[in-house]
């Protein structure tokens, strides 16, 4: 189906001439300072109209509008650079940047990605999707800018939830030593996807309640501005107010000369800040307050469920939801989670700022006293659950996939080398569709599975994935339960079903011919569906370590031909596993590994993306017969259909 386009009927069904006429930043500049209200109430409309047929995240934009305006119409983008952090937040910066035609084609195949992306335009300084990267890219650029002798200014855009993480002290430690031109802006909304957590979110609240600071502040400027003999002593003063009232000495402290806090809603001070603070030397960091879902009724009502939409009727709000086979595996999780703790006090449950997204909603209000959110902090967390279990608690980290990669040395020196009892629950196993590369958990197979004292478990179904959960939990020692966005197969739950042995797969299909399947997780429903054709035999693996190597030896010794297959990147992954316990076993059967190609997959729908990788059923029964057939496959002839479809990058 042809994507639509911004001039078909029930599209673009109100006229904006402003936001119409801009084409780059460069037509935003040509507008005069009083036009931009209007500019600003047309982005906004514009917004929520394409979200609203796309899907995507509406909230975090709607809350940056008039920032977004107000850079782009101060500095000189793109010579001088804007790098969001997470990039969320972004799609008012890809409408006025030469995308505003193309915002119908939001996050689906060959569409506009849903983050910041180099590749996609010049506008784009740097590619993200994960949080608190912004001052450390930025400052990267500033320096290369003063090492190549181009003058530019460098500014990140980082929220108050981003600023929890370490990366982003690191970058500011650093930044504050160097003689370059970055600007920092503090985006505090109160807001990451869930409601920040922590000592300096706290006290941002605590300040802006009051705005005691601010009019304080300005007061004292207005009283005594025609007093040049008392300058020095208001210096000195207002540096003791700042002090008692902000974090603005942490940062001043760190070599940024801090400006704000500033209402980010309105247009004048924004402009005005922002072309006072370019015209300053060295490192600012200026500190916005906008509001999250500003100019949307439902999305200010609710923030963090308008933070990711599905498509939505923008008169009501009513979200979309599309038909349900069942319950997802995050939502299993979290009813497991909550039974599992009524059983055991010692269960305690952590997660890096996703409560929502990882099923915790329904924990942390039943188990408020054993319920951790630690904010943006993935490799806190997995430390955090570390040392609880050496005191004898049983930590469960619930963390998506692409999110543990940033706490990596975490889980090998803090868990696993001290073979520390902590379960890790990780979503959004595999591809995940409109979010793309980002955040897909495409090695996590990989990554963990060289882990000496990891136990790694895919569930195929419904009821496995509470199984492993069990089985994880009753481990003492590191283990893990992957598993993908969204539903399963539809296999009902028994929640007294008993946690599985270790290392144990089973036969799920006996076939007649020479093949067998070895499935992991996600891929044994489509392996079942190939072997009607090609009446194999179909192995549902269940564990990557230790893998079941009396039914490889099994299999190994009754088919001709060993297919793996993994919704997982295959260098390394699953698949490699089984190769190498085959060499180990000394065995020599003709073995093909099926898995996601050694390249990053875009964004389309998971079936889009699948039948790319070719881990469909029809794609894995094309990758038997061809090899059935005596054809030279090889892996970049697994690429192709990826590289034709578009969705290799």
């Amino acid at each position: 189906m042809p994507h639509r386009t911004l001039s078909d009927p029930g599209v673009a069904s109100h006229r904006r001439p402003l936001l119409d006429s801009i084409d780059s930043p460069l037509d935003l500049r040509a507008l005069s300072e009083s036009q931009l209200p209007e500019v600003a109430s047309e982005l906004r409309s514009f917004l929520i109209e394409c979200v609203s047929q796309t899907g995507g995240h509406l909230a975090a934009g709607l809350g940056v509008v008039e920032l977004t305006l107000g850079l782009h119409y101060v500095f000189d983008t793109p010579t001088d650079r804007i790098v969001w952090d997470v990039g969320h937040q972004a799609y008012p910066h890809k409408i006025l940047t030469g995308r505003r035609d193309r915002m119908c084609t939001l996050r689906q195949k060959d569409g506009v990605s849903g983050f910041p992306k180099r590749c996609e335009s010049e506008y784009d300084a740097f590619g993200v999707g994960h949080s608190s990267t912004s001052i450390s890219a930025a400052l990267g650029m500033a320096l290369a800018a003063k090492q190549k002798g181009e003058r530019r200014t460098v500014i990140a855009v980082i929220g108050d939830g981003a600023l929890s993480a370490g990366m982003a002290f690191e970058a500011l430690n650093h930044a504050g030593s160097m003689d370059i031109d970055l600007v920092v802006i503090l985006n505090d909304n109160e807001m990451s996807i869930s409601p920040p957590v922590g000592a300096i979110s706290n006290h941002l609240a605590r300040l802006l309640s009051g705005k005691l600071y601010t009019s304080v502040r300005e007061g004292s400027k207005t009283a005594l501005a025609g007093m040049p003999q008392l300058r020095h002593l208001v210096g000195r003063w207002e540096e003791h107010v700042k002090g008692m009232l902000m974090p603005s000495t942490l940062f001043e402290e760190l070599g940024f000369n801090y400006i704000g806090p500033i209402d980010g809603h309105d247009l004048g001070s924004v402009t005005r800040t922002l072309r006072n603070i370019k015209g300053m030397p060295g490192q600012r960091l200026l500190h916005v307050v906008t509001q999250k879902g500003r100019g949307y009724e439902p999305a200010e009502g609710q923030p963090t469920t308008y933070h990711g939409v599905t498509p939505f009727d923008r008169r009501t709000g009513e979200l979309r939801k599309g038909k349900s086979n069942g319950p997802t595996y995050t939502q299993i999780f979290g009813g497991w989670l909550c039974d599992a703790a009524d059983e055991d006090p010692r269960l305690v449950g952590i997660t890096p700022a996703m409560c929502e997204g990882s099923g915790l909603t329904a924990f942390s209000k039943r188990f408020p006293d054993r319920y951790f959110d630690v904010g943006i902090a993935e490799q806190h967390a997995v430390t955090l659950a570390a040392g609880m279990a050496c005191e004898g608690l049983k930590p469960v980290v619930a963390i998506y996939s692409s999110f543990l990669q940033r706490a990596y040395d975490q889980l090998i020196h803090d868990v696993a080398l001290q073979n520390l009892d902590v379960t890790f629950a990780v979503d959004r196993g595999g591809l995940v569709g409109a979010d793309g590369a980002t955040h897909a958990g495409s090695f996590d197979l990989s990554f963990t599975r060289p882990i000496p004292n990891m136990v790694i478990m895919a569930p195929s179904n419904e009821n496995e994935c509470r199984q492993m959960l069990k089985t994880a939990f009753e481990y003492e020692g590191p283990a893990m339960v992957r598993y993908p966005r969204g539903g399963g197969p539809g296999i009902a739950i028994d929640p007294k079903a008993p946690a599985l042995p270790i290392g144990r797969g089973e036969i799920v299909r006996q076939g007649a011919g020479s093949v067998a399947l070895l499935a992991f997780g996600s891929m044994v429903t489509p392996a079942l569906k190939a072997a009607e054709t090609l009446n194999a035999t179909v192995a549902n693996m269940r564990f990557v370590k230790p893998l079941d190597l009396d039914l490889i030896q099994k299999l190994a010794d009754t088919h001709e031909l060993l297919v793996t297959v993994e919704e997982n990147t295959i260098a390394g992954g699953a698949g490699s596993a089984v190769a190498e316990a085959l060499a180990g076993l000394g065995l020599t059967p003709r073995c093909i590994q099926l898995g996601l190609p050694d390249s990053y997959i875009d964004h389309a729908q998971h079936g889009e993306q699948l039948a790319a990788c070719g881990l469909d059923a029809a794609g894995i029964l094309a990758s038997v017969q061809a090899q059935l057939n005596g054809a030279d496959w090889k892996q970049e002839d697994a690429d192709a259909p990826m590289r034709h479809q578009g969705l290799g990058s």
